[in-house]
């Protein structure tokens, strides 16, 4: 499979995960924006945001709010983000959601 996300869910390219679920899997962004910078992902490929169904959306922030508190950023403030398409961004093509934190955005 090419899909670079679907390739770490695998184990086959190395990532620092920093949470894992059932249904997701969250590492560090290589190219970090912020000094929390990690990618939550859905195990399963979904190419867009748009795509993912009430459920996946759901285990997604579950997580967001879990790594948050994990990475001492909860009570501070974070961003959450998701880039949708070409136009916005997006160079993965495996639904990601963002999150920053760790300074003022």
């Amino acid at each position: 499979m090419s899909c670079l996300f679907c390739r770490i869910v695998d184990g086959e390219i190395p990532a620092t995960v920093v949470h894992e679920t059932k249904t997701t899997l969250a590492f560090r962004d290589i190219h970090p924006k912020a000094p929390v910078h990690v990618l939550i992902i859905p195990r399963e490929h979904v190419p867009n945001a748009v795509d993912l169904d009430g459920d996946q959306l759901g285990d997604l922030f579950a997580a967001a709010k879990e790594i948050a508190e994990a990475e001492g950023v909860s009570e501070t403030g974070y961003r959450l983000l998701f880039n949708t398409g070409p136009d916005s961004g997006q160079e993965v093509f495996h639904a990601h959601l963002h999150l920053l934190g760790g300074t003022r955005l």
